[in-house]
């Protein structure tokens, strides 16, 4: 598949293993792993930073390979569970942090073309993405701009 701005194909990468149930090495009570989740993201950590916390740190020394396969739920239906999850999806909310960071570049830097272009690439995606969240997780008549951007991110 083609690459979104660039004239370049995508690269693929590797697929996940083919698994039903979660390996017997990997042990730990279900209720143990939904409230690290939980904790974790009081922390202030995103889902995909959990998922790697608990694959790399694991639940009381054991590692979490996929959380899915040890609870049945993922990582963001346990923290809608238990009201722990952020009001705006996630790579919304990435995107959005990079447009008011290169917003906040280009207001410095008025000639940086490179990043001019960057900026209107990521805004294009924003747009995008909002029509796709728009009226499930985000507002009806959500449109994006840079005020909007700060604003949500205040949330």
């Amino acid at each position: 598949m083609a690459r979104m701005h660039t004239r370049r194909r995508g690269s693929s990468g590797s697929d996940k293993p083919v698994a039903d149930d979660s390996p017997e090495w990997s042990d730990v009570d279900a209720e143990d792993i939904e409230s690290r989740v939980v904790e974790l993201a009081e922390q202030g950590y995103d889902p995909s930073q959990i998922g790697m916390k608990l694959r790399d740190e694991g639940v009381t020394g054991t590692p979490i390979p996929d959380v899915k396969l040890a609870t049945g739920k993922k990582v963001t239906e346990i923290l809608e569970e238990h009201d722990a999850g952020s009001s705006v999806p996630e790579d919304f909310r990435n995107l959005v942090e990079r447009a008011i960071g290169l917003r906040e570049h280009m207001e410095e830097n008025p000639q940086d073309h490179q990043n001019k272009r960057a900026l209107q690439n990521t805004e294009s995606k924003i747009r995008r993405l909002a029509d796709y969240y728009r009226g499930d997780q985000l507002p009806e008549d959500f449109t994006y701009t840079y005020e909007n951007g700060v604003e949500l991110l205040e949330e």
